[in-house]
């Protein structure tokens, strides 16, 4: 039997407790600070300290904070984590005593998970804002690009016409509903942990509410089991960010689609285009295989984040704690990436009118309003309309022929489906078959017409005011609130 070592194990200490104290030092003891600080003030406006203890205190936590640099400390096993080293330097300025009265009602564990939030919610905070500068990107090139024709596609192959305003419409619509999902998980931090201590709140008569205002919280979060059983907060903003990048990826791989060669529907600039080592020309749009991967890796990230918690008891527990908080940083990383490369990648994009006009030639992409206009002007049903129309549609195409000049190839149809002459002459034909006059006629709500696209515009740019003026209070709130916590403070530092 080997001879009971002192805590820690070097191997537990490089394995565990070093990585969690470089990640506490870098991502946490600012907020570490805050709490100190807006804790001492609470325990001093509710008399749980007295003065003279609250003044000793307050002193020690200025000192560390000029003499103790956190960037050079290195985890020498000394003490457990963090946590542990803020106290030590307490005690070592004002004795065990006097530093243990800092730590009055409270626990590592409401700590933690109000650490967590506030980590969380800058992180938050920055990636909404990418989100709405991308959101504002799309709103103003689907405005320029209204009226833009393009071939819409379905299952692979050209379907029908549209504008790129309207495709971009609806990449719009899903991201302001994605920005509504994280908007609502960004609320799901706004509930403060501290005062539940290890599980219950406490004997001592906190003040949770001041403790939530001072650390610009919007309330404290209700019941104290689930302020550190309950990580939904996590979870729900995890996912919340999956969704954004799994939608904006389906985005991607349109654009992949779009600018090869053989479809040519889009061009990008560039600046955004690498040539190939030793074929001259090719013009290779990389920047789209970066954001495919990006947006890829941004969604496992937080999948890795959301899974560890999976079968996880619902207590107290590492799985959701300092490492893997961590690590979910990088989703934020690789996340905001992608948002600020799509934000310049499709606003540069220009459509390629002429390639855009053969495809939709050859694909007889405008056949749809064709049965519409029979329906319309010969009076006979969609169905008859839909089989003269593919009649037609199939005749120009083994003709090698434009749909544009195909109507003796409409006319035999027609005579041989229902027995007589059409009364669409050959104008009325070209108009019912042209790109422009399929959107213009498509002027239902929703449709790309240009009076629905302007409405649904409007409606975008309403949308996301609203967003950004919940990001704007919140900001706001944080920001008086630090002013407080700081005032608060210092006053206590007078003597």
């Amino acid at each position: 039997m080997t001879e009971d070592r002192p805590f820690p194990d070097p191997v537990y200490a490089e394995t565990v407790l070093e990585p969690l104290f470089e990640g506490a030092k870098t991502h946490f003891a600012g907020h570490v600070r805050e709490i100190n600080r807006a804790h001492l003030v609470m325990l001093a406006e509710t008399a749980i300290l007295p003065d003279a203890t609250a003044h000793a205190l307050a002193h020690a936590l200025v000192a560390i904070d000029t003499e103790v640099d956190i960037a050079t400390l290195t985890y020498t096993g000394a003490y457990e984590d963090y946590f542990f080293l803020v106290e030590a330097e307490l005690k070592r300025r004002l004795g065990a005593e006097l530093a243990g009265a800092l730590h009055t009602a409270r626990s590592r564990n409401d700590m933690d998970h109000t650490v967590f939030k506030m980590a969380l919610r800058a992180q938050t905070d920055q990636l909404q804002m990418q989100a709405m500068a991308l959101a504002e990107a799309l709103i103003d090139t689907a405005r320029r690009e209204r009226d833009t024709l393009i071939v819409a596609y379905t299952h692979g192959q050209p379907a029908q016409p549209t504008t790129w305003g309207h495709y971009l419409g609806a990449v719009i619509e899903v991201l302001l509903r994605d920005l509504a999902r994280l908007d609502a998980a960004r609320a799901g931090l706004d509930h403060c942990p501290m005062g539940a201590a290890a599980i219950t709140t406490s004997g001592f008569p906190i003040d949770r509410h001041r403790m939530a205002e001072l650390l610009g919280f919007d309330g404290p979060l209700e019941n104290s089991y689930g302020c550190i059983a309950a990580v939904d907060y996590v979870t729900g903003l995890y996912s919340a960010i999956k969704l954004i990048f799994l939608h904006l990826g389906r985005v991607v791989q349109d654009l992949q689609f779009w600018t090869a060669f053989e479809v040519g529907q889009l061009h990008v600039p560039d600046a955004l285009v690498q040539i190939s080592s030793i074929m001259p020309q090719k013009r290779n749009p990389v920047p789209i295989e970066h954001l495919r991967h990006l947006a890829s890796m941004t969604a496992g990230r937080c999948d890795a984040v959301i899974n560890t918690m999976h079968n996880t008891p619902f207590t107290d527990m590492n799985d959701s704690e300092g490492e893997v908080q961590v690590a979910g940083y990088a989703a934020f990383a690789s996340g905001g990436r992608v948002l600020a490369l799509l934000r310049a990648l499709i606003p540069a994009c220009r459509v390629r009118s002429d390639r855009v006009a053969a495809n939709m030639e050859a694909a007889c992409v405008t056949i749809t309003e064709l049965a519409d206009t029979l329906v319309r002007v010969e009076a006979i049903s969609f169905r008859e309309a839909h089989e003269i129309a593919a009649d037609t549609a199939r005749a120009v195409v083994a003709q090698g022929t434009a749909l544009s000049a195909g109507h003796g190839a409409f006319d035999a149809a027609f005579r041989a489906r229902t027995g007589r002459a059409p009364a669409l002459s050959a104008a009325a034909f070209a108009t019912a078959v042209a790109p422009a006059q399929f959107v213009a006629v498509r002027t239902r709500h929703g449709g790309p017409a240009p009076a629905p696209m302007d409405a649904a515009l409007a409606r975008y740019g309403t949308e996301l005011g609203a967003l950004r003026a919940t990001h704007t209070a919140r900001a706001a709130r944080l920001i008086t609130a630090h002013q407080a916590c700081d005032q608060a403070f210092l006053r206590l530092t007078e003597d």
